[in-house]
């Protein structure tokens, strides 16, 4: 089944992905019967281009990164931004229409990712992101949204990387309610507070999570606690029925006083981590929290991951991620196109074209 992607946003996530489904092109056809063809790629600064026959993403990708723009010199008509390539993208005729949404996260209204979102699911195409601001500024109105017109909203790479968190939930629990969560879900803030406790200086400990790539590109998100509130309000909102945005999260990062904390609570056999955490019903809750030595949270070092979820049946259930990068964020956007294509066969009436 023919699939045709348009990719909103095409930087280190959208290029590792279009490179992660052309490495899995032959296995994609044989296990699942599923060629993906990318027609159109917006970026805010290098361009935009669309081609009903199908685009060569992996050049784009070449000349994205060798500092060029994402058309050649001879194409022309090309899309004017990214909502008209939706546009164009729900004009396809393939059985499947996904938009592939990788913009970065903006903490103050989760726009333009939300409209992005909002734009496809109205013109009758799937989405899939790995920005956190959809689910967790607008997940309640555009799931439903997407319910009425029999699309898939999905968006497993916006926490964990690549770690299946909601679909976990989703589809391996059924008839299971979680009643909270609590977690280590930053990786730039725990591998700070890490060498902060091997007596490392927060700024150089910062500086070296820039030049890895792994800090947001404005890092403030990341030691203020931005980052942890998006991710802790798109998990209430999805597994908590909250209605809560990263601006309601009671919120305290971490800075360069954190040092003599962790080091303190070192000294006391106990971890200083940077704790996400809510339960149905509170307010959700991101501030740096003293751990005994025994919880699974305090051994997390480095850019490890995990939460651990209280549920009513199951108990306490922790997922945890050892190791992060591009490759399993560009996989989560692999793993929710697949989950598209599963839920467009098991209900295969097409939804009829919406206009923006």
């Amino acid at each position: 089944m023919r699939a045709d992607l348009a990719l909103v946003g095409f930087g280190n996530v959208g290029r590792a992905f279009v490179r992660l489904i052309e490495e899995r092109r032959s296995r994609l056809a044989a296990e699942h019967d599923l060629d993906c063809r990318v027609v159109a790629i917006a970026t805010r600064t290098r361009g935009c281009a669309y081609s009903a026959d199908g685009l060569d993403a992996i050049a784009a990708a070449g000349r994205v990164e060798a500092g060029g723009q994402v058309p050649t010199a001879t194409e022309r008509d090309s899309p004017r931004d990214a909502l008209e390539c939706i546009e164009r993208l729900a004009s396809s005729t393939a059985p499947l229409r996904v938009l592939v949404e990788t913009t970065t996260l903006s903490i103050e209204q989760g726009r333009p990712a939300v409209d992005h979102v909002e734009a496809a699911l109205r013109a009758g195409c799937h989405a899939v992101t790995a920005n956190k601001g959809p689910a967790a500024f607008a997940w309640r109105r555009l799931q439903l949204l997407a319910d009425d017109a029999g699309l898939s909203f999905l968006f497993e790479g916006a926490v964990m990387d690549g770690v299946p968190v909601f679909n976990l939930i989703r589809e391996t629990m059924p008839a299971v309610s979680v009643l909270g969560f609590r977690g280590v879900i930053n990786s730039t803030t725990n591998e700070i507070l890490s060498a902060l406790e091997d007596g490392e200086e927060f700024a150089p400990a910062l500086a070296r999570m820039q030049a890895a790539g792994i800090a947001e590109a404005d890092p403030s998100l990341d030691v203020e606690g931005w980052d942890a509130a998006a991710k802790a309000a798109a998990l209430a909102n999805v597994l908590l029925d909250a209605n809560t945005t990263p601006h309601d999260v009671d919120r305290t990062g971490i800075d360069a006083t954190s040092g003599v904390a962790a080091r303190a609570a070192l000294s006391r056999g106990k971890r200083l981590r940077l704790v996400a955490s809510a339960r149905r019903g509170e307010r959700p809750v991101v501030r740096p929290t003293e751990l005994p030595s025994t919880d699974l949270l305090a051994g997390l070092r480095g850019t490890e991951n995990a939460i651990v979820f209280e549920t009513d049946v199951l108990g306490d259930v922790a997922i945890c991620q050892l190791s992060g990068g591009l490759t399993l964020t560009a996989y989560a956007l692999l793993s929710d196109l697949v989950t598209v294509l599963r839920r467009h066969r098991a209900r295969p009436a097409a939804p009829a074209r919406r206009s923006l």
